[in-house]
């Protein structure tokens, strides 16, 4: 990532900042409540959530488990974060730590549970992102990921990455299932399950939280109703007078470990001895080796 774009990304949402943390459909819904089922956190866990924004993953998932180190690129959003958290003043055991997703700050192995929620699209490497996500979590180590899901229909998929762009020019790149399936893959995590999972949201609120002015905000409901039934159909959007009021789109939970630190059992073979000498037991050996990070 450059540091052009990275500043780029910083000035996007730090000004937008207090929005996300305010945005009610950051607060909850079925996608963090199907990954904190499959991730089955414990008050054994190290947690780390890789682009936090507003806090909300850090916030749902701190009262189970040890700790949780919320992490952002933007030191504004970090800000906004802690202060909601805070204001919430029902945990405190989220610490707060300046990170690019793509360079993470932490030795390797550092962490149990990884999350990132609705942020990849924003990552100009993925992949390299990936990999960091492996280096820091612990062999055995549990990740979910949740972002928006790219189309298959070829002209949906061109209308999503136009109004994504149009909402805030940030927005890198959606992928499909395959994509991901393949990028998790090359990371060496291991795929455990996906789910795809509805998310429908406020069209001014939606907007809000990138900061459009009014203008822009014309634009992208034109753009919205202008276009093909097939793509209403999908995005079921909902107007009225010529206004969108909502839309659906899909979000890919990606639920996937690091591999557990394989055993090895060491065996001596026996050695025929001399028959006047009797055979002795073997030396013991340990079943494991150390736990690499």
């Amino acid at each position: 990532m450059s540091s052009k774009f990275k500043d780029q990304i910083r000035e996007q949402f730090g000004r937008t900042a207090v929005a996300y943390v305010e945005a009610t459909h950051f607060t909850g819904g079925e996608d963090l409540e199907e990954a904190a089922r499959l991730l089955k956190p414990s008050h054994d866990d190290n947690m780390l959530d890789v682009a936090c924004g507003g806090g909300h993953m850090a916030l749902f998932f701190a009262p189970m488990v040890r700790q949780v180190v919320a992490s952002d690129l933007t030191m504004q959003m970090l800000k906004k974060a802690q202060e909601h958290i805070a204001e919430e003043g029902r945990v405190d055991n989220v610490v707060f730590r300046e990170a690019d997703a793509e360079d993470l700050p932490f030795p390797a192995g550092s962490f149990t549970l990884l999350t990132c929620r609705i942020a990849p699209h924003h990552f100009a490497d993925v992949p390299q992102a990936l990999r960091e996500f492996h280096r820091v979590l612990r062999r055995g180590g549990r990740m979910a990921i949740i972002d928006t899901l790219m189309p298959s229909d070829p002209e949906i998929a061109e209308f999503f990455q136009t109004m994504e762009k149009m909402r805030n020019p940030t927005h890198i790149k959606a992928f499909s299932e395959d994509e991901w399936q393949e990028m998790i893959q090359d990371s060496e995590l291991i795929l455990q399950e996906t789910m795809i999972i509805s998310k429908t949201h406020d069209f001014q609120e939606w907007t809000k939280t990138a900061g459009l002015n009014r203008a822009k905000v014309q634009e992208l409901n034109k753009f919205f109703m202008d276009a093909p039934q097939k793509i209403h159909d999908y995005f079921k959007i909902e107007s009225f007078a010529g206004e969108v009021e909502s839309y659906t789109d899909k979000k890919l939970l990606i639920y996937a470990k690091r591999k557990e630190k394989e055993k090895h059992i060491h065996q001596k073979a026996a050695v025929e001895a001399p028959p006047e000498t009797p055979l002795e037991d073997p030396p013991e050996t340990p079943l494991e080796t150390p736990e690499e990070s």
